[in-house]
């Protein structure tokens, strides 16, 4: 009851503090399968607590004004998980794919749904809700939900080296015109939307990076903020004091330049 009360006000507090908003929060989800396990509960009800935690984060950057959110769903580490928790996984991905073509939500705020990764290494059933879900938001412009699944940041830039030396050898393009534009281009594609990061949160108390954006978020010195929450516990509390962190360094740097 009493904390009930008091987070309330301990919110307004931390929003008061922060002065700058982020355009691009990317979050890596930790902490699924130790809360289930905490609990004396299947892997399996850990993934979808966390996932319907996912819908509420994404209320609350529509109330903060945050247009860029980038969540760590898939790696390609994570397909050296059980076979039946990748296909839990799967399904839960497909469900929630589904239902955002219908969620009133979506379609309100304007939301584009964008996927960075690997499709070749998804099923084929995943790979077409994505991309029912992606043609279904392509018009909107407002705000973006960037879904990193089957993804690794050293894999992409493996795939786009190697394309741009194909492009270079096939006579497409000529080593000249390789700038970092370029590459960015070749990393997620002329049709995908990716600011860099301004601030990465990771939960579960895991202090790492674990290989996620390292050219929108390492190559831009974006602000880092790790929280003791697992991913089913994060709160609108723990994603302000995020942002502070994020708003603190923002004011640093600025009176720095001046």
């Amino acid at each position: 009851m009493i904390r009930s009360l008091i987070e309330p006000l301990y919110e307004y507090f931390i929003t008061r503090q922060c002065q700058h908003i982020p355009t691009h929060i990317a979050i890596i989800q930790d902490g699924n399968r130790r809360f289930a396990k905490k609990k004396g509960l299947t892997t399996s009800y850990g993934h979808r607590v966390g996932a319907d935690r996912t819908e509420e984060v994404l209320d609350w950057a529509q109330q903060l004004g945050i247009r860029y959110i980038t969540l760590y769903i898939f790696s390609t580490e994570n397909f050296n998980r059980t076979d039946s928790e990748v296909s839990d996984l799967f399904t839960l991905f497909k469900e929630k794919l589904a239902s955002i073509i219908d969620d009133e939500r979506v379609h309100r705020y304007g939301i584009r749904i964008q996927m960075i990764g690997d499709r070749e290494l998804l099923p084929e059933d995943l790979r077409d809700a994505v991309e029912r879900a992606e043609a279904a938001t392509a018009h909107y412009d407002n705000f973006y939900l960037n879904m990193a699944l089957a993804y690794g940041g050293r894999n992409e830039i493996l795939q786009a080296t190697k394309n741009i030396l194909g492009d270079v050898r096939d006579s497409k393009i000529k080593t000249s015109d390789i700038s970092e534009d370029l590459l960015e281009e070749y990393l997620y594609g002329k049709n995908i939307t990716i600011p860099p990061v301004d601030l990465i949160v990771r939960t579960g108390n895991e202090c790492r990076m674990s290989n996620f954006l390292p050219w929108l978020a390492n190559g831009h010195e974006s602000a880092v903020y790790f929280c003791a929450p697992y991913w089913p516990m994060f709160r609108k509390l723990d994603m302000l004091r995020a942002i502070r962190v994020y708003s603190q360094r923002k004011a640093m740097l600025k009176q720095v330049e001046a």
